[in-house]
C-alpha cells in the first residue's frame, strides 16, 4: 500500500511513521527544504516519546521517505493525507488556506483515483470545500464528461493523538472515525487501518460532517471538564475544601470518569484552545450561541495566570527584584510544545512586575529561547535554576519534578517557598518539611 502524507508536524509525522511501521510505503511531503533534509538524514524534528525508534527503523527499511515534491510523492499513492496547519484567525475561525491550497495543487496533478483524507482538525463542511477546490482545478484540465478526468473521494478522518502519547494513540487507538459517503473509500481505509484494530477497537463510519464535528466535540468536552474542575478548585480554596478529595469523590462515578479532572493552571497546546475557539466560531456562523464554550474559554484564560495573585500576595504586592526559579515551560509533560502554554502567560506578568526568571524544562527551552530570548535566564538542570532564587514555581508536571531532593531545594532557595501550579506534592509532606507551599484548590501550607 502506497501512502502520501502532506505536512510533517505532530500529526503528519506520527501518522506517516506509524503507517510505515504497519508495512505501508509512506512518502511525507513538506515545503520546508531544511526540515526535509534533516528528516532524510534521520533527524526527528519534534520531540515525541518513542517516535525516534520507529522513525529510524522505517527509514532504514525503505518504507518511510521525505520530499518537497508533491507531484513526485503522489504518483504511486492511492491514499493522500492532508495533515496541514489550521491556525486560528483573529475571530477564532480555523484558517483553511493551507488545506485548500494543497487541494487545488492536487487537482492540478492527479491522474488516477485518489482517496484524499482530511487528517487536520477542520470545521464542519471542510470536506465539501476540499472537494470543490479539487473539482475547480480539474475543470481547468478536463471537461466533466472526459473519460480521462480522474475520480477522487474526500474523507474526514480526524486524529485523536495526545502529545506525549501520540505514537501509542496511533498504534493502539481507542477508536478510528471515518467520515465518508463512498463505499470505495471506506473499503480502502478499512484495509489500511486493519493492523491497528486487531484487538477489536471500533472503526466508526459516518458522514463527513459528523466526523468533522466529532473531533471538535471531543476536544471541547475534555476542555470543559478541565475548566469545570478548575472552577471547583477555585471554590475549594474559598470554602476550605480539598480539591483532591472532591476529584476522587466525583471521579469514581462511572458516568463522570477520573480523567481530565486534575486542576491546575489551565489547558494549552495546539488542540484544545484552537478547537474550542473554532467550534464556538462555527456555532456563531449558524446563529447558535454555544454558551458553555464561551464560559470554558473565559475560565481557562483566567486560570492561566491564577497563580500570579498568590505570588504577589505573598510578597505584599511587590515582586520587583525577586528571582523565581521555574520548573516546566511546555504546556504539558513529554512534549516540547509551548503553544498557549500557561507558563508563558505567567512569566510575562511576572517580568512586567519587575521579577527575574530562571527556568528549566527538559525539552521546551529551545522553543522558549526562540520566543523570549534573553528576557529570562535558562538553567542546565532543575537544581541549577534554584540557586539563590526567592521561590520555586512549578508550571509543568514533568516526571522528574515529582520526587525531587527536597533537602537540596531547601539549601539552594533563599526561602523555602513553592508555588505549585500542578499540585505535585503532598500537603502533609510539605508541612513536615517546613515549606511554605501554595497549590491549586488546596489549603495553603504556611510556616
Amino acid at each position: 500500500m502506497n501512502i502520501t502524507v502532506v505536512g510533517t508536524g505532530y500529526v503528519g509525522l506520527v501518522t506517516g511513521t506509524c503507517l510505515a511501521e504497519s508495512g505501508a510505503n509512506v512518502t511525507c511531503v513538506d515545503i520546508d527544504v531544511q526540515k526535509v533534509e534533516k528528516m532524510k538524514a534521520g533527524i526527528v524534528p519534534i520531540y515525541e516519546p518513542h517516535l525516534d525508534v520507529l522513525f529510524e527503523r522505517n527509514i532504514k527499511q525503505g518504507r518511510l521517505a521525505f520530499t518537497t515534491n508533491l507531484e513526485e510523492a503522489i504518483v504511486d499513492s492511492t491514499i493522500i493525507f492532508l495533515a496541514l496547519p489550521t491556525p486560528p484567525g483573529e475571530d477564532g475561525s480555523a484558517d483553511l488556506s493551507y488545506i485548500l491550497g494543497v487541494a487545488k495543487d492536487l487537482g492540478d496533478l492527479i491522474t488516477d483515483y485518489k482517496v484524499i483524507i482530511d487528517k487536520s482538525t477542520v470545521p464542519v463542511g471542510t470536506a465539501e470545500k476540499v472537494a470543490t477546490a479539487l473539482n475547480n482545478a480539474l475543470d481547468q484540465r478536463f471537461s466533466k464528461e472526459s473519460n480521462e478526468r480522474p475520480a477522487f473521494d474526500v474523507v474526514s478522518n480526524p486524529e485523536f493523538l495526545r502529545e506525549g502519547f501520540a505514537v501509542d494513540d496511533f498504534m493502539k487507538p481507542d477508536r478510528i472515525v471515518i467520515g465518508s459517503s463512498s463505499d470505495r473509500a471506506n473499503e480502502i481505509l478499512d484495509k489500511m487501518y486493519a493492523p491497528f484494530v486487531r484487538q477489536g477497537n471500533p472503526v466508526i463510519f459516518m458522514d463527513e460532517k459528523s466526523a468533522e464535528l466529532t473531533k471538535y466535540a471531543a476536544n471541547s468536552f475534555l476542555a470543559t471538564k478541565i475548566s469545570f474542575m478548575n472552577e471547583i478548585a477555585n471554590l475549594c480554596e474559598l470554602v476550605g475544601a480539598n480539591v483532591d478529595d472532591v476529584r476522587k469523590g466525583i471521579g469514581t462515578d462511572t458516568r463522570i470518569g477520573n480523567r481530565f479532572l486534575f486542576p491546575g493552571i489551565g489547558y494549552g497546546g495546539s488542540c484544545f484552545p484552537k478547537d474550542v475557539q473554532a467550534l464556538a466560531k462555527s456555532s456563531t456562523e449558524v446563529n447558535y450561541d454555544f454558551k458553555i464554550l464561551s464560559a470554558v474559554m473565559d475560565v481557562n484564560q483566567t486560570q492561566k495566570t491564577v497563580i500570579v495573585p498568590k505570588i504577589k500576595d505573598f510578597y505584599s504586592g511587590d515582586v520587583s527584584e525577586k528571582k523565581f526559579a521555574v520548573w516546566g515551560l511546555a504546556f504539558k509533560p513529554d512534549t516540547d510544545d509551548i503553544r498557549e502554554a500557561s507558563s508563558l502567560y505567567i512569566i510575562e506578568e511576572l517580568i512586567e512586575a519587575g521579577a527575574e526568571i530562571i527556568a528549566y524544562d527538559p525539552e521546551a527551552m529551545e522553543n522558549v529561547k526562540n520566543l523570549l530570548g534573553d528576557k529570562i535566564d535558562y538553567a542546565e538542570n532543575e537544581y541549577d535554576a534554584l540557586n539563590d532564587a526567592d521561590a520555586l514555581l512549578i508550571f509543568t508536571e514533568w516526571q522528574i519534578f515529582r520526587n525531587p531532593n527536597f533537602e537540596k531545594i531547601s539549601s539552594m532557595l533563599k526561602e523555602k517557598v513553592i508555588f505549585d501550579g500542578r499540585n505535585l506534592y503532598d500537603l502533609d509532606q510539605m508541612n513536615e518539611l517546613g515549606f511554605h507551599y501554595n497549590s491549586i484548590g488546596r489549603k495553603e501550607i504556611t510556616q
